[in-house]
């Protein structure tokens, strides 16, 4: 081999390597669809105040989203798409949406109200003590 040929394929080389490594990222930052991700552990708590009715207040790094479906009556899910792992985005007229794909959930119980997730957020527990809501 020549000097320039040994020169293209290491130029092959590491682009084809740089190139894998960038997909692998890219299917890290989703997660898979055969896994809810990361739902989060230990216990969050939230002022009830932070969570409007008909919406809700998403803890991004505990990967958890709190919703207040009608007055007084609190919710807590995995903020983790079930499609792909994506953490939700928003949460406004009774809906939980995560915007990786479009996938659009109910802030009363979780289900799927838009695909592509097939199945629905994972419930957690919540318990209300004044105004702090605690989930675990």
């Amino acid at each position: 081999m020549t000097n320039n040929q040994d020169s293209a394929l290491t130029r092959r080389t590491v682009l084809t390597g740089a190139a894998a490594i960038g997909a692998t990222a890219a299917l890290a930052a989703c997660g898979d669809s055969g896994s809810s991700g990361n739902t989060g552990s230990g216990t969050v708590t939230v002022s009830a105040a932070d969570v409007p009715v008909g919406g809700g207040k998403i803890l991004a790094s505990e990967r958890v989203v709190v919703t207040q479906p009608t007055t007084g009556n609190f919710k807590a899910f995995s903020a983790a798409c079930t499609h792909q792992g994506c953490v939700v985005a928003r949460v406004a007229n009774s809906q939980i949406t995560c915007t990786c794909h479009g996938s659009v959930f109910s802030a009363a119980d979780g289900s799927v109200v838009t695909g592509p997730a097939t199945r629905p957020l994972t419930g957690k527990t919540v318990n209300v003590s004044g105004d702090t809501i605690t989930v675990t």
